[in-house]
Order: C-alpha cells, then sequence, then structure tokens
C-alpha cells in the first residue's frame, strides 16, 4: 500500500502541475478567482459518492459559473486521500477545499499553519444561528476559532442486525440489550452454532468497535475522560472493557483484516453473519440494495450505549494557500446552506449539522438519529478524528492491528493504548 500511495502521490501532483499550466500558467496562485473549486474528498464510491454527486448537484444550482474539479482520491476509507493530501501540502500544492473529520484531527492541520479560521464564514452564512451550540463549542478551539465547516452528522455506535439470521437461532429480533454481557451471551450462542456472530473488517472498523466497547464499559463521562487526561488508560475499568473487546472479536469473521466496512457490512445484507458494529452510513448500503429497516434489517444503539451518541463529522476546510479561495468560499457556502445539507445527507444516510432542516424529508432511520442528537448525551468518536489528534488515533490503530493479529497479548495492548494517549 506503500508504494501504491507513493505512486499516487507522484501523479496527484503531476496532475495538479498540468492542471496549473492550463490555467493560464497561475493556477498555483492565491489570486482570490472563483472560476473554479478543487475539492479533494475520499468520497469516490457508493453512498459517498451519491452524497457527492448531490452535492455537486447543488454547487451548480447556487454557483453556476464556478467548474467543480472532483479531487476524490479512493481507498483505505480516507487513508489513501489523507496521505496524498499531507504530500501535497508539505509541496505547498494545496487543494482548494479538502474533506476531513471535525475535531481533534484538525488539530494537526492548524499547528502546522495548513488552513485558514473560517469563524467570519460562520458570521457570513448565519451558520451559528442555524447549527447546536454543543456542535459550534466541539468545533471551536480553545481561543474561539474555527476551522472547517460540517457537511453532516454521522452516528459511530450503531449495531445492525440481521433478523433472519437470529430468528433462524432462535433468537428474538426484537430483543434489546442492556449492557455488553447480554449481548454476549447471544453471539456465544451463534458462534456455537457456526454462525458468524459479528462481522468486522480491517484495523480502523475494529477501532470503531473498540471505542463502542470503551464507552459501553465506562460510560460517557469516564469514555470522554480518555482523551482529556482525567480517566487511567491503565485502570482496572480500562482493563475490563479491553477483555470484552477480546472476547468480542473472538466471535468475528477470520478473513476481517482483508475487508473494508462495505464488504463487512455486505455479511449482514446477505445473512452470512448476523451483527455488525458501523457508524450510521451503513443505512445507505442497506437501502441501496432495497433492504428495509425493522423487515430487513435493525438498528440500535451498541448494548449499553442507549442514550449516547459517539458524533463525527465530515467537514470542509479553506487551506492556507488555496489556488482559488473565492471558489473554495462558495463551495464552503453550498455546504452549509440548507439545499447542500438536505440533498447530500439524504444520499448518504448521514443527518444534516443544521437544525432547521426537516425531518420528515428523510428516512426512517435518520428520523430517529436526528432525535437522538438532538436530546441525548454527545461524545466524540475516536475512529473518526473527533476525540483525538491523528498521531494519537494511528498509535491506537497499530497497538489495535498488533493485538487483534497476535502479535501482543492484552496487559501489553493496554499499555501501548496508555502510551499512545500520553505521547
Amino acid at each position: 500500500m506503500t508504494a501504491t500511495v507513493a505512486t499516487a502521490a507522484v501523479l496527484g501532483l503531476t496532475l495538479a502541475a498540468c492542471g496549473g499550466s492550463g490555467d493560464g500558467g497561475d493556477g498555483g496562485s492565491a489570486s482570490g478567482s472563483a472560476d473554479q473549486v478543487e475539492v479533494f474528498t475520499w468520497w469516490a464510491a457508493g453512498s459517498e459518492k451519491a452524497g457527492l454527486d448531490a452535492l455537486v448537484g447543488v454547487f451548480n444550482e447556487q454557483h453556476p459559473d464556478i467548474e467543480f474539479v472532483n479531487g476524490a482520491v479512493a481507498g483505505g476509507a480516507g487513508s489513501a486521500a489523507k496521505d496524498l493530501l499531507q504530500t501535497r501540502l508539505q509541496a505547498q500544492d494545496p487543494p482548494d477545499t479538502f474533506q476531513a473529520h471535525a475535531g481533534a484531527e484538525l488539530q494537526d492541520y492548524i499547528d502546522a499553519a495548513q488552513i485558514e479560521d473560517v469563524s467570519d464564514l460562520y458570521d457570513e452564512f448565519g451558520l451559528t444561528d442555524v447549527f447546536p451550540a454543543d456542535l459550534v463549542d466541539r468545533l471551536s478551539t480553545e481561543d474561539g476559532a474555527i476551522y472547517s465547516i460540517p457537511s453532516n452528522i454521522h452516528r459511530a455506535n450503531v449495531l445492525w442486525a440481521n433478523p433472519t439470521v437470529l430468528e433462524d437461532n432462535g433468537i428474538d429480533p426484537e430483543a434489546t440489550y442492556e449492557d455488553l454481557d447480554a449481548w454476549m451471551a447471544d453471539l456465544d450462542k451463534l458462534d456455537k452454532a457456526g454462525v458468524t456472530a459479528l462481522s468486522v473488517g480491517t484495523t480502523w472498523t475494529q477501532v470503531n468497535l473498540l471505542e463502542t466497547v470503551l464507552l459501553a464499559d465506562l460510560g460517557p463521562e469516564a469514555y470522554s475522560g480518555l482523551w482529556d487526561g482525567s480517566t487511567d488508560w491503565e485502570g482496572p475499568e480500562v482493563k475490563a472493557a479491553l477483555e470484552d473487546f477480546e472476547t468480542l472479536m473472538s466471535y468475528t469473521n477470520d478473513d476481517r483484516d482483508g475487508l473494508d466496512w462495505p464488504e463487512a457490512t455486505q455479511m449482514v445484507i446477505d445473512g452470512s453473519a448476523a451483527f455488525n458494529v458501523m457508524g450510521d452510513w451503513a443505512v445507505a448500503a442497506f437501502e441501496e440494495q432495497d433492504k428495509a429497516l425493522g423487515t430487513d434489517f435493525t438498528a440500535a444503539p451498541v448494548p449499553g450505549t442507549d442514550g449516547v451518541f459517539d458524533f463525527l463529522a465530515d467537514s470542509f476546510t479553506l487551506p492556507v494557500g488555496a489556488p482559488h479561495p473565492d471558489g473554495a468560499k462558495a463551495w464552503l457556502e453550498t455546504v452549509g446552506s440548507l439545499d447542500g445539507q438536505v440533498a447530500f445527507n439524504k444520499a448518504k444516510g448521514s443527518i444534516p449539522a443544521r437544525t432547521d432542516a426537516d425531518p420528515a424529508d428523510f428516512s426512517e432511520y435518520q428520523q430517529t438519529a436526528i432525535d437522538s442528537f438532538a436530546n441525548d448525551t454527545i461524545v466524540s468518536s475516536l475512529a473518526h478524528g473527533a476525540a483525538a489528534p491523528v498521531a494519537t488515533l494511528n498509535a491506537i490503530s497499530d497497538a489495535t492491528s498488533k493485538f487483534t493479529t497476535g502479535a501482543s497479548d492484552l496487559a501489553g495492548y493496554q499499555s501501548e493504548l496508555a502510551a499512545a494517549t500520553q505521547s
């Protein structure tokens, strides 16, 4: 994969250079021109591309004189895109705007002075009046600056299930689980029947599972304390949660490290697995295949996390030195607009960051998510950039991969997690 990313980086830089010459020889200068905007994302397939396409449709209506240039990079749930993006930023060849997860993931870009404060755009576009105050607080740095505009809100702590698989194995598909122990009793029953009880994919999906286990066992306050230093990573409560994570991983598919989230989710859709823990972008995968909520699949908070919304948001930035900053601002305006957020989220399965969207415009699942985000306790997702900086997440991911592939034991895993967060 390293060689592939390196090749992509070279190609990306070459294409960027070609684009500059085709723009009158001065395409890389921050001229303020709004004749085009290069939008850099990892939305290259499936519901993610459908969402981007819908957003572009609104952008073209709102800004017909600006050419949209698609800078999407496929692969690795964004990892390939982030690698190429970093190469471009270091080469002072930024796109006009790029996708990032809102929250702590942005800190590295802020520290490197690679993105602009866009707080003034919140006033210009009226976003402070339509975004929840709690969301604006989560987007703001300690000095009150805001460095991105969110296009959506996603929930990471969702348990998806195939009711037919459950019924065929004597499990009530309408049963609710108060905690992980109650859920694991049914997972054990499925496992003994020769059924893949819980599907999972490559490392980042395992980290997504890990964070929901930590949330379930520790509760929202202590879970949030993992990221501000008030919860001890080496304490007995974390050890107990890691033991639960180890048990859950024992119920998963052997080919997990060769799958990404769509393949892991497809196992539940096809009935080759009973459960999957994944963010609510997965709902689009079910609906694209004409699966009905409550009949063909179910969705509920991960056991032990009812009443908690594990939050993440895709957002867009204004890079320092963007070749077409006015084009970027036009894109950011569409991203934050009511029409843009409705079109994008209807296609992607997420919910609008805006509070003035009509819930009736969205699917049954999305309506439950809108209600939950408005009323539940909000915590920040680890796996999706809201809770911790990129370096911390990378270290946790490396430790998790070692543990789930048998290269470290539980004690070593816990020590590596503690070291990752201390650094």
